[in-house]
């Protein structure tokens, strides 16, 4: 058996805190060697609590420890600065999502990690959850898909706060970010739109000044007669996932830990629930991630399997702005 591969956390918010570092206490193929933050008193606190040395810049994480890869759970602005870094010192990356904040930024990344030869794994958890692979095997049931519908929502108090308030260092607003498992699933099950048309709203919190949607509604058409729509939001609760695909026989419903097969009047037919295992998933993405440093396994979300995701936000960002529909492809970098 080999030795556990060597991981440094980089990047200590609360996705970090809530999903990777309980994670990876749960892998079988990977071990913690360090931690790093700009936050010194966020190092001292994981380093203490998890008994392993810790750093304010990736340069002296990547010369000190020379982990075998890095988790990059940073703001999505400095994903980039971090992804380089590592392609420098050729120190393989699984990086939160998004990809990118655009489809350039991604269409570089995916050219530094090939020039560096290192291999950059994009979290989207739900590839690695048995209810929404199932949900892909029983797609074939329903028939050619007409018509597909999504809801993301929760609230928040602060929609605006901090650099997720401001598009520029976000790449965006809700779409751009909890939208992005969404945008996911969407392209994993249906394939890229031919057109999106998007209106985004920053109306929820009056008097705040912030730039990055709260609220986004996306229209979605295929040229094969598929038609649908996205509604994502960080303000309106309560909290809901949600994707329906309805083909002639039926509908597909795919919700957080189940997916149901319904009849084309509605009646369940089949369904598949899983029970919370949490932090089951995150630790799933890890030890693939290291089967797929081993070459045991391939890579399901690499960065070029990310550029259509870039595209359709740019579409989407584009159309809100023109009030147009746009077409994904032709932001393909």
């Amino acid at each position: 058996m080999n030795a556990p591969k060597r991981v440094a956390m980089v990047g200590l918010g609360g996705q970090a805190i809530s999903d990777h570092l309980p994670g990876l206490a749960q892998c079988h193929l990977a071990e913690l060697a360090g931690v790093c933050d700009v936050d010194a008193d966020r190092v001292a606190a994981a380093a203490d609590a998890h008994q392993v040395p810790g750093f304010t810049t990736v340069d002296r994480l990547l010369t000190e420890v020379r982990p075998d890869f890095v988790v990059a759970a940073v703001p999505h602005h400095a994903g980039r600065q971090v992804v380089a870094a590592c392609a420098e010192a050729g120190v393989h990356v699984l990086k939160e999502k998004p990809c990118a904040t655009d489809p350039h930024e991604a269409a570089e990344l995916a050219a530094l990690c090939d020039k560096a030869g290192i291999e950059l794994m994009v979290t989207v958890q739900r590839r690695f959850h048995p209810v929404y692979a199932a949900a892909l095997q029983l797609l074939e049931r329903i028939g050619a898909p007409y018509l597909v519908e999504g809801r993301y929502t929760f609230h928040c108090p602060d929609p605006g706060a901090g650099w997720r308030g401001r598009a520029k260092l976000a790449g965006g607003g809700c779409l751009a970010d909890m939208g992005y498992h969404l945008i996911d699933l969407l392209i994993w099950y249906l394939g890229l739109p031919d057109r999106v048309l998007a209106d985004t709203s920053t109306a929820a919190a009056p008097g705040a000044e912030y730039d990055a949607e709260d609220t986004a509604l996306v229209h979605l058409t295929y040229d094969r007669g598929l038609y649908g729509s996205l509604l994502v939001s960080r303000s309106a609760g309560p909290k809901t996932e949600r994707l329906a695909i309805t083909g002639p026989h039926g509908t597909l419903v795919v919700e957080r830990g189940t997916v149901r097969l319904l009849d084309p009047g509605g009646q369940v037919i089949e369904s598949l629930l899983r029970e919370p295992a949490w932090p089951c998933p995150p630790a799933v993405q890890i030890d693939r991630f290291c089967r797929v440093l081993d070459g045991t396994a391939p890579n399901p979300s690499g960065t070029a399997a990310h550029l259509p995701h870039t595209a359709f936000l740019a579409a989407a960002y584009a159309s809100a702005t023109t009030h147009r529909p746009a077409d994904p492809k032709e932001f393909l970098a």
